[in-house]
């Protein structure tokens, strides 16, 4: 077996990464533990209405929940630990550790979405149900964006100076095959089970599933230092990766490129993820569409990002661009939530022509922006610079969905309508859209920003990633 063989090697070309098949393979391995992450990031979204009918959760209550996967990697810092543990602790100790905490805050929100022994009781103005599932939904947000950072310079580790936008475009894109089977399959799997909570049990079993698999990368993971070890003794030179300083965090803030790229993030992102969970409730609403083939329309995005993110990242490898290919997508970020936000524009064409293009937006931001971190900070600091990153990240994704929820709940109710003989709100999303219309443009305006100062500092945001 290939794989076996990559194990026992006593000798390799120079470095185990330096072998074509052992570093594909390596991402491979991981990229597959993110699918299984992404699967229970985005599985509730095409159950809103179901949970207003069966849990009678509200808007703001869903928008609560929705908003729990940042709270503690804001308000605890766990992504400046998870960086700073990454960096100190290494790959393997960090990764096996987030794989764990994903799985136990995963049972948490299943325990809470599942029980009755909740109901009736309250916490903080919310149903105690409500609260529990964002506990758990917190929980296993601070182990699914260490493991993200954790992979992110897993990916820096096997392909720097090789395929490594490309390499993180495929990362992306097989994570969106989670996102888009949670979309497509979240109804369809309640349905057929009976209850709104069997789709978050199919996510614990993957997550298990992916837990092994990361623990399969490790053994790979070890091959690869070993063979750097040698590597460097070899040509008497020590490996660049350096112990971390904690004034290493004061390096990296006061470097203007990074915070480009980390609001830059934290705006096209926050223009995407949190649309994603009111997607299907748009197309129910504005376009009329029932709920599974809203959930198949919200689904074509990540469908679309598994072609387009590759070949972008294919595109900045061998062209460069970096900067531009950032800039094309807050512009098509910035077009389609305005389009979105034209309360006339209510044809379903419309509807799948601007999923497409969100798409493609959606493959441009980090098909760039993720393989440029490296140019800007040094591999030493590149766990903590991701978790920093991340961090900033994740204040969007509790702000946003608390802010379109309460706008929702204030200002969009539009009237009501009956689904399987219970009365449920229906939504005016011209409010929200342009909220979303703003961030995209912030966004590109973020974008133009770090063009400008790529040409005064020459971090080389233009130029290609492979052979650098």
């Amino acid at each position: 077996m290939p794989f076996i063989k990559y194990l026992n090697m006593d000798t390799v070309t120079k470095t185990l990464r330096d072998s074509k098949s052992a570093r594909w393979m390596a991402l491979a391995i991981v990229s597959f533990t993110m699918l299984c992450g992404y699967y229970l990031t985005d599985v509730m979204a095409p159950l809103k209405p179901m949970l207003q009918r069966e849990l009678m959760w509200n808007s703001s209550e869903y928008s609560f929940f929705t908003s729990a996967y940042g709270w503690f990697n804001v308000f605890l810092g766990m992504l400046i630990f998870g960086g700073i543990i990454l960096d100190k602790m290494g790959i393997r100790f960090t990764g096996k550790l987030a794989t764990m905490v994903m799985i136990i805050g995963t049972a948490i929100k299943f325990w809470a979405v599942s029980t009755h022994a909740l109901d009736g009781h309250e916490l903080f103005g919310f149903k105690l149900q409500v609260v529990m599932a964002s506990v758990g939904f917190a929980v296993f947000g601070v182990g699914a964006e260490v493991a993200g950072i954790t992979i992110s310079k897993i990916i820096v580790k096997w392909f720097q100076g090789k395929e490594m936008a490309l390499a993180m475009g495929l990362q992306v894109a097989t994570a969106r095959i989670g996102t888009a089977l949670a979309i497509a399959t979240s109804v369809p799997i309640a349905n057929a089970m009976h209850g709104v909570s069997k789709p978050i049990l199919v996510c614990l079993i993957m997550l298990c599933v992916g837990t092994i698999a990361f623990f399969i990368y490790a053994a790979m993971d070890r091959k690869l230092d070993v063979s750097l070890a040698k590597e460097a003794a070899k040509n008497g030179s020590a490996d660049d990766d350096g112990a971390f300083r904690a004034k290493d965090i004061i390096e990296i803030v006061k470097n203007r490129g990074w915070w480009y790229i980390a609001v830059l993030c934290v705006l096209s992102y926050a223009a995407i993820i949190p649309f994603i969970k009111y997607a299907p409730d748009l197309m129910v609403n504005k376009f009329g569409m029932t709920e599974d083939l809203a959930g198949n329309i919200t689904a074509l995005l990540p469908v679309i990002t598994l072609v387009f993110t590759p070949l972008f990242g294919s595109l900045y490898d061998r062209k460069g661009k970096g900067a531009s290919i950032m800039i094309l997508g807050a512009l098509l970020l910035t077009v389609v939530h305005g389009v979105y936000s034209v309360p006339f524009l209510t044809s379903m064409p419309v509807a799948i022509a601007m999923t497409v293009v969100l798409g493609a937006a959606f493959s441009l931001v980090p098909a760039a922006t993720w393989p440029s971190v490296p140019k800007i900070i040094p591999q030493k600091q590149m766990g903590t610079a991701y978790g920093m990153i991340f961090l900033v990240q994740n204040i969007g994704f509790i702000l946003i969905p608390l802010l379109v929820g309460r706008v929702l709940d204030r200002f969009c109710i539009a009237g009501s309508r009956v689904v399987d003989g219970v009365s449920v709100p229906s939504y005016n999303y011209t409010l929200p859209m342009i909220i979303f219309t703003c961030l995209g443009a912030l966004a590109l305006v973020f974008s133009l920003l770090l063009k400008h100062e790529d040409g005064l500092k020459g971090y080389g945001l233009e130029l290609p990633n492979a052979g650098n």
